[in-house]
C-alpha cells in the first residue's frame, strides 16, 4: 500500500525539510498543513488551516481518510524570552490535539505519529543542567508545553491501532521563510550587516556561551531521522535525540564562519540582537538591492529573540543520541564544517551577499 503522509508545520525550518524528504521518496504522497497558502506539486498537496480553530480543522482535514502517517511539527510563537517558553501552553497542545483527533477521525489505515519535541524538555532553556541529556532523565519542574503535547498523545493513543515516535532536536540549522526560528540565517544576516558596517564579526553572545560545549541539528539530517523513526518498528512509542551526532565550541568555529564572510574576527562583544537590530531594516533592504538577492522581508528572516537564546547558554548543552543507534540511526553531521556549507549555500543562493 502507498504512504501517505501529513506534516503539520510544512512550511518551517522542521517541516519544509520532512516534505522535501518524503517527495523524494518511492510510494510516498504528501499533504502539507498550515496557515498559509503554498502550491501543490505532482507528489504534494497543502491545505491552508488554522489548527486554533476547531471547526476549520475538522472539516478541512475529513477528507484525509487515506493518511498512514502524520509528522508533526507545528509551533505557535510565543512572546517574552526563551525562559517563558515553556508557559505558551494552550495553543501549542491544541494544535497537536484538534489535528491530531481529526486525523485519526477520519484515517482508517493510520500507522505512526512522529511528534517533534526538543531539548527543553529537559530544561536546557532555564539553566545548568545534567549532561548528557538522555531520554530517561527525570522532568523539570513544570509548566512545560512539550510535557502537555506527548502526555495528551500518549494518553490519547492508548488502545488505539497506530503509534507515536518523540523525537528530540537541539536547535536546527535550515532556512525556512517566513518562520526564521533557524540559527543559521541569524548568523548569516548578522555578519552581512556587520561586514557592511565595516565592521568586524564579532561573538554577539556572552562570554561564557562562547567556550561551553554545544550541539546543533541540521534540518536535512533531522528530516532523515524523522523518516527513520516513521518506519522503523522499534521506534514505537519511543523518544529519541536527535543531534548531528557532534559537539563544539563556538570560539572554533567562529574563525570559519569570518572565513566563509572574508571578514576579521575581533573579541566577543555581548549584545542583545534583539535590541541592536531592531532598526537595520532598511540597512538591509539597502544590502538587498545593492547586490541583487532575493528579497525577502527582513522580519522573515531572523528571529533575533532565538538568537539571544542560542548565544547566551553558557552551560554545556549535550544530548546523549547513543539510544537512536541502538535502535538503528547511524548519520551523522560533522557541525563545524556544516556552518560553512550551508552559510556558502546561502550566498549562492542569494539570500545574503
Amino acid at each position: 500500500m502507498q504512504n501517505k503522509a501529513v506534516v503539520v508545520g510544512a512550511l518551517g525550518v522542521i517541516g519544509r525539510y520532512i516534505v522535501e524528504k518524503l517527495i523524494k521518496e518511492r510510494d510516498w504522497r504528501v499533504v502539507g498543513l498550515s496557515r498559509r497558502k503554498e502550491p501543490d506539486g505532482p507528489s504534494y498537496r497543502h491545505i491552508a488551516v488554522d489548527l486554533l480553530d476547531v471547526e476549520d480543522t475538522k472539516r478541512k482535514l475529513a477528507e484525509l481518510t487515506e493518511v498512514t502517517h502524520v509528522f508533526y511539527a507545528a509551533f505557535q510563537a510565543f512572546a517574552g524570552n526563551a525562559s517563558n517558553f515553556a508557559a505558551n501552553i494552550g495553543p501549542n497542545r491544541d494544535m497537536l490535539v484538534n489535528s491530531v483527533t481529526a486525523i485519526d477521525r477520519s484515517a482508517s489505515h493510520l500507522e505512526r505519529v512522529v511528534l517533534v519535541t526538543g531539548t527543553k524538555y529537559y530544561g536546557v532553556h532555564l539553566g545548568p543542567l545534567k549532561t548528557p541529556m538522555r531520554e530517561t532523565d527525570p522532568r523539570h519542574l513544570p509548566p512545560n508545553y512539550y510535557f502537555d503535547q506527548i502526555d495528551w498523545l500518549t494518553a490519547y493513543q492508548h488502545g488505539k491501532r497506530w503509534d507515536w515516535v518523540e523525537l528530540r532536536p537541539q536547535t536546527l540549522c535550515g532556512f525556512s521563510p517566513g518562520t526564521p526560528m533557524s540559527i543559521l540565517p541569524a548568523i548569516a544576516v548578522y555578519a552581512a550587516i556587520s561586514k557592511e558596517l565595516g565592521l568586524p564579526l564579532r561573538f554577539p553572545g556572552k562570554p561564557a556561551a562562547y567556550d561551553t560545549i554545544y550541539q546543533v541539528t541540521e534540518s536535512e539530517h533531522f528530516a532523515n531521522a524523522a523518516f527513520w523513526a516513521a518506519t522503523e518498528e522499534r521506534c514505537r512509542n519511543q523518544a529519541f535525540n536527535i543531534t548531528n551526532g557532534d559537539y563544539f565550541r563556538w570560539r572554533n568555529v567562529w574563525p570559519k564562519i569570518a572565513e566563509v564572510f572574508e571578514m576579521p574576527i575581533a573579541d566577543p562583544q555581548t549584545i542583545c540582537l534583539t535590541q541592536q537590530m531592531a532598526d537595520k531594516g532598511s540597512l538591509w533592504e539597502e544590502i538587498t538591492a545593492k547586490y541583487k538577492l532575493k528579497r525577502v522581508p527582513y522580519t522573515d528572516l531572523v528571529a533575533w529573540p532565538f538568537a539571544d537564546y542560542v548565544f547566551g547558554a553558557g552551560w554545556d548543552v549535550m544530548s546523549d543520541v547513543t539510544k537512536s543507534r541502538l535502535y538503528g540511526f547511524h548519520d551523522v553531521v560533522d557541525s563545524e564544517a556544516m556552518f560553512v556549507r550551508l552559510l556558502r549555500r546561502f550566498r549562492g543562493e542569494r539570500i545574503i551577499p
